[in-house]
């Protein structure tokens, strides 16, 4: 049997690699911690799961329209101006299985082979693959710590060629926890004003940020929001990962119709109990839930900042965003495989090497766990550097 060629295209996910090891070890008894997985240790919050449970007693499990129900795109456009001040109407708006398959969507709708997609890396490890995939060519712009993992207007513009067809911005950042301000977002669109290049604006981790204020990238300008496609979700901060929740909204009504079309024939809706169940999330009533997760990401990634920093050869600048850690190991190792294989395979951490993300010589290191896991974790990579680096 021979596969199709476009298989070649794929490379399998590295952090579901790492995860996958982890969890292996574990079921042959070895003391493993990992922190490689993208996901909150928290229990999806209450209100949810009572809607969800209400759903199921009422009968509500039948096919639904593809996009999702009304009630429910109603719901993602309220968030959309309650949180971000966009107006799109609930037909601007496609609901599907994760974030994924939103970009899988999008990706799959617009990119032609030789179409370029400009990705700043570090980057979350399937940007490049749903581009490859879909017969795109990935433009990678390099960023580290200096930078503080965030592209300039000057990046922007000595990548762009005839052939660009989007930028992918993430804010904030999985892998770095970088967010983008205000006034960087409004350089970046200035150089894309008089093009017809597209922004994908993934801003799955919008609610998770410390100490900084949120932009969404189409609030920006009528230019920015006529170019951009948000994509979101509530699989990090409402901790729904596994109920498969993600969104795309574009006021291009020719896209939307396209992106309808595709899942119309690949998934159709997603399922219903969570279309019912994420409602109370969009409309705000489990705010406080997500407070409370915030908080506890915050004081968290302070202890574990302040643990690497202190460790001799490795550095690591303070997330703005989402719940994870770069931590850079150029002065001791920059060969990131190496590092995390070795580190998983003597003191039982896993961590995801920074050459998944575009980015050799870090590691990530997700914090979304206790802190006494986080402690201990940090101690075992300690143990591990001074052993072999010093």
């Amino acid at each position: 049997m021979k596969l199709a060629s476009r298989m070649d295209k794929l490379s399998p996910s590295l952090t579901i690699a790492v995860s996958t090891l982890a969890r292996e070890l574990k079921a042959q008894g070895k003391d493993v911690l990992s922190f490689s997985a993208g996901e909150p240790d928290f229990d999806t919050p209450q209100r949810i799961k009572d809607e969800a449970i209400k759903a199921i007693n009422e009968g509500f499990t039948r096919y639904t329209s593809v996009a999702g129900i009304p009630e429910l795109l109603e719901a993602i456009a309220y968030k959309l101006k309650r949180d971000n001040g966009l107006t799109y109407a609930p037909s601007d708006i496609i609901v599907s299985n994760g974030a994924k398959q939103s970009l899988f969507n999008l990706f799959q709708a617009l990119i032609d082979e030789g179409d370029e997609v400009i990705i700043p890396a570090p980057y979350w490890v399937t940007y490049p693959e749903l581009v490859k995939y879909a017969g795109g060519t990935p433009v990678i712009i390099k960023t580290d710590d200096a930078s503080g993992f965030k592209i300039t207007p000057e990046q922007l513009r000595a990548a762009i060629t005839p052939k660009t067809k989007m930028l992918i911005l993430t804010s904030p950042s999985n892998p770095t926890g970088s967010v983008y301000t205000k006034s960087e977002l409004e350089g970046l669109a200035e150089v894309l004003k008089g093009t017809d290049i597209v922004v994908a604006s993934d801003e799955m981790y919008e609610k998770l940020v410390y100490g900084v204020e949120f932009t969404a990238a189409a609030s920006i300008s009528e230019d920015m929001f006529a170019r951009t496609v948000t994509i979101n979700g509530l699989s990090k901060s409402v901790a729904m990962t596994g109920w498969r929740f993600g969104y795309l909204a574009t006021p291009n009504k020719e896209l939307i119709a396209a992106m309808n079309k595709l899942q119309s024939q690949s998934t159709s809706n997603i399922n219903s109990i969570t279309q019912k169940a994420a409602i109370p999330a969009l409309r705000g009533e489990v705010d406080d839930d997500i407070e409370m997760m915030r908080q506890a990401f915050e004081a968290r990634a302070q202890k574990a900042v302040e643990a690497f920093n202190a460790i001799e050869g490795l550095s690591v600048v303070k997330p703005q965003g989402a719940f994870y850690l770069f931590v850079n190991t150029k002065a001791i190792e920059p060969d990131s495989m190496k590092f995390a294989e070795n580190l998983l395979k003597e003191e039982g951490v896993a961590v995801v090497p920074g050459l998944g993300f575009g980015s050799d010589g870090y590691f990530r290191f997700s914090f979304a766990t206790d802190i006494d896991t986080i402690t201990e974790g940090i101690a075992r990579i300690e143990r591990f550097v001074t052993a072999h680096y010093r």
